[in-house]
């Protein structure tokens, strides 16, 4: 991936920050702020972005592959990509004009994830995960997962060789199922709750020695889910939208994207800033809660059926909320019904099928067109993190059955004749 002329990759990475109280680590020091504790004490992971400015450069970019990796200053590695994960990323960015005319706004792009190797966003971070745990002599890795960054750790690990222990609740998608089991992960079915796997698998990496894939516990991850901001960035880079729009489940995925396209402001590549829409599933909001008060409610409870982000108690809220905040953004809530809506409209105006999670963005900027958020003009981007095949059994529920009839053309002309 390299040219003769470039140099070594060496990681720029300088320290990590406490997002609660601001204590500084150095890298390897601590996962979490042992002052703030693992529910509070997320770290961020910093760069010496004046030295990456020096080389990730409009002209050098021209010249890179195109993955997550041709962002390597400002990625917590050293080297190459691992054999096997040189394509992640770089997804593309489709104009959506007939269901930005439904949504009521004047322009739609769709950061499309669902293509993504596994199928969804997560993979960024799992491929950053994979090289670090590489880097570390690991032989093993593991997560927790509502489905998404189980499937996609899954391919990972198989892509480079190493075991994959996946911790599910008994909620997780059959197609997710499917694919951990096809990729040949060891799985832990847990009867009981996804807070109740996320503890399993958290004792388990410690007791058999596991790299630690969780993006709670492991600050490295969300440098991979800031891959999706620094695409967004260059990809827009010389015709900016006014608002990216991403669902919010845990917290990280918005955070990754508003650091990307903040890091890409930082190192000169865009002289830009967009405002970030979160939006959370209104049956299961308690990020969008403190946003407005501040503080995190750990006994909130909640039910959506977009199970990628059916999230009660998540872990980086903070990170969210800061993103969200430092961007001059807001947070909406969504219905099932609304976010099923998303589903139908996505797929049919504009070509893509996304999981209900992933249409939870399209649904929010729904809303927030309805609440005067948004305008006839707004200019969005909006991410799609994941296919829908992931979920049968939700993009059902949005898109309803076929037709059954019998092989004869009468029956084909009383449904014609009925829709007219």
């Amino acid at each position: 991936m390299q040219s003769n002329e470039e140099k070594p990759i060496v990681s720029l990475v300088t320290n990590l920050i406490c997002v609660n109280c601001q204590a500084e680590y150095a890298e390897g020091q601590a996962d979490v702020c042992p002052q703030c504790g693992i529910d509070e004490g997320i770290l961020d992971v910093c760069f010496d972005l004046a030295a990456a400015g020096k080389t990730l450069t409009r002209a050098a970019l021209a010249e890179r592959p195109p993955s997550i990796w041709r962002y390597r200053e400002v990625l917590p590695i050293e080297g190459a990509p691992p054999a096997g994960l040189e394509q992640i990323g770089w997804t593309p960015l489709i104009e959506a004009p007939r269901l930005a005319a439904d949504l009521g706004i004047g322009r739609l792009r769709l950061k499309d994830d669902g293509r993504s190797a596994s199928g969804s966003f997560k993979d960024r971070a799992s491929a950053i995960g994979v090289a670090r745990a590489l880097d570390e002599g690991a032989g093993e890795v593991a997560c927790a997962s509502t489905g998404n960054a189980a499937s996609s750790l899954a391919h990972c690990a198989a892509a480079v060789g190493l075991r994959a222990n996946i911790f599910v609740s008994e909620m997780v998608p059959e197609g997710k199922l499917a694919q951990l089991l096809a990729y040949g992960a060891r799985v832990f079915k847990v009867r009981g709750t996804y807070a109740q796997a996320y503890e399993l698998c958290t004792q388990a990496c410690r007791a058999f020695g596991w790299y630690n894939r969780n993006a709670a516990i492991n600050p490295y991850l969300v440098e991979g889910k800031k891959t999706g901001g620094l695409e967004v960035a260059e990809q827009c880079a010389d015709d900016p939208p006014d608002w990216v729009a991403c669902s919010v489940g845990d917290g990280c995925s918005i955070a990754g994207v508003h650091k990307g396209l903040r890091t890409m402001k930082e190192v000169g590549v865009i002289d830009w800033t967009a405002r970030m829409l979160g939006v959370q599933a209104a049956g299961v909001a308690p990020i969008a809660q403190a946003y407005r008060t501040g503080k995190l409610d750990r006994e909130r409870v909640g039910e959506t059926y977009a199970d990628s982000i059916n999230v009660p108690v998540p872990r980086n809220w903070r990170k969210a909320v800061n993103a969200v905040r430092e961007s001059d953004g807001t947070f909406v809530e969504a219905t099932d019904e609304q976010i099923a809506a998303a589903v139908r409209v996505t797929g049919r105006l504009a070509g893509i099928f996304a999981e209900p999670a992933a249409a939870t963005a399209v649904a929010g900027i729904a809303v927030a067109r309805a609440q005067g958020i948004l305008n006839d003009e707004s200019n969005v981007v909006a991410m799609i993190t994941g296919n829908g095949l992931k979920d049968i059994a939700g993009a059902l529920r949005a898109v309803g059955q076929p037709h059954e009839i019998p092989p004869d053309l009468g029956s084909v002309r009383t449904i014609v004749e009925q829709a007219t």
